[in-house]
This record gives structure tokens, sequence and C-alpha cells, in this order.
């Protein structure tokens, strides 16, 4: 029996995401936007990362085959996260040229691309698209969580990444790893 839509939607809302505006130009070359909080990186080589969207959303037929970025929204970016959700404000939110599509002014980090592929996802596209630049400032960032914005909160100080296989300093494999070559296979 498949789960219900509406208790697997509540379901994937508990899992807290950061909050992105993907942008690009619409058929008449002006700025459009939709929010979106399912962005994922894909791979450092070649520098990939993802959006979902709706079907359903203007923003999937304007990035089909067409370079867009991806706009993480700061802590302070609320009402430009509402305003590409369909509550548009006033005044809107502010653009400027970015080096493959147009950008958010104030955002916490920006991912400029140029498109990759785009996959079927059900009811939603997903587009993948080759990061051809980035922007990263020191905001916070903005995070969705059970259906809300959220902010971040305070570090954990408590512990440690050592406490972890995956420590970057002390885990499996650390910078001062080596490695003994294996030996050629005996036929």
């Amino acid at each position: 029996m498949a789960v219900a839509p509406k208790e697997l939607r509540a379901a994937f809302g508990r899992f807290a995401t950061g909050v992105t505006v993907v942008t690009c130009r619409n058929n008449d070359g002006e700025p459009h936007g939709a929010t979106v909080n399912a962005f994922t990186a894909v791979s450092l080589e070649p520098a990939l990362c993802q959006v979902t969207l709706t079907r359903q959303s203007k923003a999937c037929g304007y990035l089909d085959g067409s370079p867009f970025a991806v706009n993480v929204m700061g802590a302070g970016q609320t009402d430009t996260a509402w305003h590409f959700a369909g509550r548009p404000c006033a005044p809107g939110p502010e653009w400027a040229d970015g080096p493959t599509a147009p950008v958010l002014v104030g955002s916490a980090a920006v991912y400029s691309c140029r498109p990759w592929r785009t996959y079927d996802g059900g009811d939603h596209l997903i587009v993948v698209g080759e990061v051809e630049h980035i922007d990263v400032t020191d905001h916070d960032p903005l995070l969705f969580f059970a259906g809300a914005f959220r902010a971040i909160g305070p570090k954990e100080t408590g512990t440690h990444w050592s406490g972890s296989l995956d420590c970057p300093e002390a885990g499996w494999f650390d910078a001062s790893t080596r490695f003994t070559p294996l030996r050629p296979h005996a036929a």
C-alpha cells in the first residue's frame, strides 16, 4: 500500500533543509526565480549540483537547457524566500547580473551553473547544473523545517569531530595516510 502524499510530505518535512531560490531568465529574457529546498551537492569533479522542481512550476520550462543560479538564502531573506514561493512582497528582491544567470543580492552563497542534465523525478524534474562560479559570504543560512522557515542555532560545542570516524583530521584516511600499493594479481 502506497504512503498517502499528505503523510509523506509531513515525513519529508522532518528533515531540515536550507532554502534556495533558483534563478534564470524567462522566455522574455527577464529574471525569474523559484524557491526550492531540494538542493544537493552532486560531485566535486566535475563540479555539479542539483535542484528538484515541481513540474508545474514556470521555472521548469525556463530551465530547459538554460543557465541558472542557485541562491542560498541568508537568515535575513525570509521575505525573498516567500516572494519566490508565491507570496510577492513589495519592494521586490534586488537582482544583479551573475556569471551565468541573474542572481539575488544578499544571498549566503550563489552557485552559477551551466545546464548539465535533466532527469525525470516523478511529479518533479531533477535539474543538474555544472557549477561555473561561486560566491560565498559568512551569512548564516535560512532553514526550512516542519513547514516553517527557521534560523540556525548555536554551534554544538560538546563533541568535536574526533568522536567520529569521519573526522577530517583523524578519520579513516587523514591527510598523512600512506597506502601500501596492492600487489599485482597472480595469474
